[in-house]
This record gives C-alpha cells, structure tokens and sequence, in this order.
C-alpha cells in the first residue's frame, strides 16, 4: 500500500523502476534550480566591493566544492554498507559516485585557479585548501583505477570500499584547513557558527546553486546506478521481464 520500503528499495529488482520514476522530476527540478541561481548570480546580484564581477565565478566553485566533499562521503556511506551488510546496491552506489566526484573535484580546482589568479597574482598555491582538495582527486582517480584494475566485481568492490573509507580523513582536513592553519584561502563564509557573511543579494543565488548541484548529483547518480545495474543484472530474469511487453 505504501509502495517499496528501503529494505526492499535495496534490491536493484525495486531500485530500477523507482529510481527511473525519480530521475526525470530531479532533472527537472536542478534545472530549473540552476538556471534561476545562475541568471541571478550574474545578471541581479551586485558586483562585490573589494572583488568587482570575477567574484562571480564562486557561483560554480562553490557548489562545487561543497559537491567534491559530499559525493565522498556518499561514496564512502555506500562503502561502508557494501563491507558490513554486503549489499551489492551499496557498491554500485560506491562505483558510480567515484567518477561524479572526480568531475566535482576537478571543477573546484580550475575554478580555484581562475579565481585564485586575480586575487592571489598567481593560478595555484600549496596552500592547505587547494593541496587538500587536490589530494581529494587523486584519491577519486585512484579508486576508480583501482576497481578497473580488477576483473571480479566483489574483490573490486571490496578493495576500493576499504580505500574510500581510509580516505574520509581527507574530508575534515578540507574543510577547517582554514581554521587550522593560516592558507591564503578565504575562511568559511556560509557555515560559520555566526551566520553567513555574505550579503543576501549574493548569497540566495549561491544557495540556489548549491541546490541545483545538489539536485543534479542525485539525478545523474541515480541514472548512473540505473546504468550499473542493466550491466551487472544483463542476465537477471526480472529484467528480461521488465523490458518485456
């Protein structure tokens, strides 16, 4: 009566259908999310006092940023469930976030750099932010040349989840490298304990942004997992039977 439950949701014969129910209403909704932050963001918000319009682009670097960390710590949600439950779904979870990751990682970092050089005089620093975020995408690049360097789907799947999860260290070194150490990064602006420092005519599209990014990773993942499981699933009768008239 009350549709698939999550016990059963864990099963790729339910998660199939119903993450294809979901994909197209997400894509809608990130959408229409990223082009309402994105036409604010540069075409209302004012130009900054101190920055003038090149502090724009913080509208792509921090979502982001905050996307790089946080499809990490899905991945390694997922890693986790895959080593203690063995739930095969958690490790397509796992495989599929490993290359969006990449992408978000790899976005931040350029962004940071055409940022970084009118603020800072040069493209990139060893500063503890971008060095952190950088090792973030080698950890990213690295798990997903680890699973493609094993043929068995468990052993793959066992191997990259044990990486992930000695990766999280990465996370908090990421986020209060500002804190902890005295970087030419900007400190937290959105997540202090005193509120956000940004002005409200720029901080609305920024977290419109972020909700488009948000949105956008769930819909892509989902259809990413969609894909993983016609590959690993190809012979199950329930799928012969679901693509059947």
């Amino acid at each position: 009566m009350f549709g698939p439950t999550l016990d059963r949701l864990a099963a790729p014969k339910f998660f199939y259908p119903f993450a294809g129910r979901l994909v197209p209403w997400l894509g809608t909704l990130a959408a229409v999310l990223l082009v309402l932050g994105a036409g604010w963001g540069l075409a209302v918000a004012p130009a900054d006092y101190q920055q003038g319009d090149s502090y724009r682009i913080m509208f792509i670097h921090v979502p982001a940023a905050w996307l790089s960390m946080l499809t990490y710590m899905v991945m390694a949600g997922g890693a986790f469930v895959f080593l203690v439950w063995r739930i095969k779904l958690a490790d397509m979870l796992a495989k599929c976030c490993a290359p969006l990751g990449a992408a978000f990682t790899a976005l931040t970092l350029v962004t940071g750099s055409l940022w970084g050089k009118p603020m800072w005089g040069t493209w990139w620093a060893w500063d503890a932010r971008l060095t952190s975020e950088l090792v973030l995408l080698f950890l990213y690049l690295g798990l997903i040349a680890l699973r493609g360097a094993i043929d068995e789907p468990q052993r793959a799947g066992r191997a990259t989840a044990l990486l992930a999860l000695v990766g999280v260290v990465n996370i908090p070194i990421i986020h209060f490298s500002v804190e902890w150490w005295n970087t030419l990064h900007q400190p937290a602006s959105l997540t202090r304990l005193t509120g956000p420092t940004i002005h409200p005519a720029m901080l609305t599209p920024l977290l419109l942004m972020i909700a488009g990014f948000t949105v956008y990773f769930a819909a892509v993942l989902l259809q990413r997992m969609r894909c993983e499981i016609l590959e690993r699933e190809r012979d199950a009768r329930w799928l012969v039977e679901l693509d059947s008239p």
